[in-house]
């Protein structure tokens, strides 16, 4: 059943992402920019929906209230590519800085690039990433959040943490708060893996993290919060879904928490 209804779900997600883009295009590209973002927030919407009604996942967020008004970056965990857009509607006017690649993709492409995503050249250098910090800043004055995956990229759940020092450099730089997100949707939604599996997680917004420290103090704080926010979560989600398969680095992991608490 789980593999039945991952295919189903593998192919309506996809079939809906097509029949949005087609239908809806023309409203996107006549809306003012910030109002073309209720399409694509509509299409993560209708992703939400199938999630539960096709596999039986459900979600709930928790610590809204830590979501500052105005200009911040939010660093969520990353393990899966449900975390790449899901809290998109709960954020007021998100970019992201992403591989300039992407905006090459027709239609697709041209959605990222009517919502001024900052495309980036990844081995560029100089001038040219002066020019990409430049943009992030000017997008940041509109009042805009830019999400950044602390970690660079997905990392299944359990694993050692990888924390890029990039995420250091723009807190110093952009002198915004921080916003830290903790969840586990990879052992609903595994990275590379066609398999759906049902059950209910949650996504923890922690508090906001001030600007103003030193870099490396910064780095060493975001560490130590979000990877103890995720280790507790983590054996949250285990115990509330009793019946999940757990991949073996998360069960490891577990394993290793419960030792200690012993």
């Amino acid at each position: 059943m789980i593999v039945f209804r991952s295919l189903l779900f593998n192919f309506l997600f996809y079939l809906n992402l097509i029949m949005q883009m087609v239908v809806l295009t023309p409203v996107y590209f006549l809306l003012p920019r910030k109002k073309a973002y209720a399409v694509p927030k509509n299409w993560v919407r209708t992703n939400h929906w199938l999630f539960e009604k096709v596999v039986g996942t459900t979600f709930e967020i928790e610590g809204l209230e830590n979501i500052p008004k105005g200009s911040y970056i939010f660093a969520p965990k990353h393990q899966s590519f449900w975390d790449a857009y899901a809290l998109l509607p709960w954020l007021d006017d998100p970019f992201y800085i992403l591989k300039r690649e992407l905006t090459w993709i027709p239609l697709f492409g041209w959605y990222l690039l009517k919502q001024r995503m900052v495309p980036v050249n990844r081995g560029a250098r100089g001038k040219v990433m002066a020019e990409v910090m430049n943009r992030t800043k000017a997008e940041l004055r509109r009042g805009r959040q830019l999400i950044i995956y602390p970690e660079g990229t997905r990392r299944p759940p359990g694993a050692p943490p990888e924390y890029k020092y990039g995420i250091a450099r723009l807190y110093r730089d952009l002198d915004v708060p921080v916003v830290p997100v903790v969840m586990h949707p990879g052992l609903f939604w595994p990275r590379r893996k066609f398999l759906r599996y049902p059950g209910h997680f949650k996504v923890r917004v922690l508090p906001p993290i001030a600007p103003g420290m030193d870099p490396d103090d910064f780095l060493a704080h975001l560490v130590e919060v979000m990877e103890s926010a995720s280790d507790k979560l983590l054996v949250e989600t285990a115990k509330d879904n009793p019946k999940l398969p757990l991949p073996p680095m998360a069960a490891e992991r577990i394993a290793e928490l419960q030792g200690r608490a012993e």
